[in-house]
């Protein structure tokens, strides 16, 4: 702005409007009272303006990024029952929250029966990873394959791929509660060959590696080449008790 020219309110509020700077619109006035009130230096007024309009953003992306994660519903650490679990590394379960394995592409495999809470705790570590800037999808193992098995017949397979190989995080829930043919064991290895050393992989499963060819068609070379993916740069937590969600009937 020139020296000379005088000061138009009005086409400061169409510049911001412009620039779509909600927090800047809504605060500069206020802001500029508590300058002068206060004997703010220029810069000062600017910066915390700024850091408002940063905040806003910075939370709008957030929100965002849980929306495009596509959860169920939204669950958190604080919100799991250690007490239940007859068997759980609680310490080893905390160390997954700083996201180390993120950075490093590597994956997290949670193994127990139903009602355990390995939904539960691959929600909460997608979640606290959308809290921290990381890019999540969450689905299950059926849904890919029907996806992508649909994606194939219409000749997009290559499109629908993309869709699970770009987050920086895939979590994959409910692997082996349900029977796959050999096409959808294939479309699965896809996945998780692509994902290998690009993406992590949070998993949900009720079954132990051992019985894992069951879930791939009784395919032992596939299931195989998916173990060695999966498990080259992973955690795996096992879970043991009864179900959480058999609680009441168990206690009555």
């Amino acid at each position: 702005m020139s020296p000379k020219k005088k000061f138009n309110e009005e086409q400061l509020c169409e510049d911001i409007k412009y620039l779509k700077m909600q927090s800047v619109m809504e605060n500069y006035d206020p802001l500029a009272k508590d300058a002068i009130s206060q004997k703010w230096s220029y810069p000062e007024y600017l910066a915390r303006l700024m850091e408002g309009e940063v905040d806003l953003r910075k939370d709008r992306s957030v929100q965002r990024r849980i929306k495009m994660a596509r959860f169920p519903v939204i669950k958190t650490l604080d919100e799991f029952n250690w007490s239940w679990p007859k068997k759980i590394n609680r310490l080893q379960v905390q160390d997954l929250f700083r996201l180390k394995f993120v950075e490093e592409k590597g994956n997290i495999i949670f193994i127990g029966t139903v009602g355990l809470g390995k939904s539960h705790l691959a929600v909460a570590l997608g979640y606290h990873a959308c809290l921290q800037g990381k890019s999540v999808l969450f689905t299950s193992a059926i849904d890919i394959v029907n996806t992508l098995t649909t994606a194939q017949n219409a000749g997009r397979l290559k499109i629908e791929l993309k869709k699970y190989l770009r987050p920086s995080v895939l979590i994959v829930d409910e692997l082996g509660y349900l029977p796959v043919n050999k096409k959808g064991a294939d479309l699965l290895f896809q996945v998780i060959s692509h994902r290998y050393e690009q993406g992590s992989i949070i998993l949900t499963t009720n079954k132990k590696f051992k019985k894992w060819p069951e879930i791939f068609d009784n395919d032992s070379t596939l299931t195989s080449a998916v173990l060695d993916r999966l498990l080259h740069h992973a955690d795996s937590v096992l879970i043991e008790g009864p179900s959480y969600r058999m609680k009441d009937r168990v206690e009555s």
